[in-house]
């Protein structure tokens, strides 16, 4: 399954939302946001039982 993440900077942190699915998570580098992406994701869809892989693409805006 592909889930499309738009990230962003607020002031203070880096953010990251799903444009497809109900996930926000947020880091104080852009580095610690990709972690905290792929934690967020696998956690997401295990919740729908489904499997993902560690291939993550985030557009940074």
């Amino acid at each position: 399954m592909l889930v499309k993440i738009d990230t962003y900077f607020d002031g203070e942190f880096w953010c990251a939302r799903g444009i497809s699915e109900d996930i926000f998570t947020q880091g104080a580098t852009y580095d610690e946001l990709l972690k905290h992406i792929k934690e967020a994701v696998a956690l997401h869809l295990e919740d729908k039982g489904e499997d993902i892989y560690n291939d993550i693409q985030a557009r940074r805006g």
